[in-house]
């Protein structure tokens, strides 16, 4: 995996950040990379189960828009 340096952090990202993490009770690099991972919309279990995927990204991205609205809450069901 590539190594990343982030230079130019601000003093309050750095504090967000390892506020969070305490929070989580995890390393300020794991948490990093979870937010980094939501907000690319790429998430550790998809990675681990893309070695074993025989479908396209085209294919995979296709399934993915077409079960998104399975994926939604219905706040109605639930009240």
């Amino acid at each position: 995996m590539p190594q990343l340096t982030i230079r130019g952090v601000s003093d309050e990202v750095g504090r967000r950040l390892a506020r969070i993490s305490a929070e989580r009770n995890q390393s300020m690099n794991t948490t990093a990379l979870e937010i980094l991972e939501q907000a690319l919309g790429v998430s550790a279990k998809r990675r681990r189960l893309q070695r074993y995927a025989t479908w396209t990204a085209e294919e995979t991205a296709e399934f993915d828009r077409d079960v998104a609205g399975q994926r939604a809450i219905d706040d109605d069901l639930w009240r």
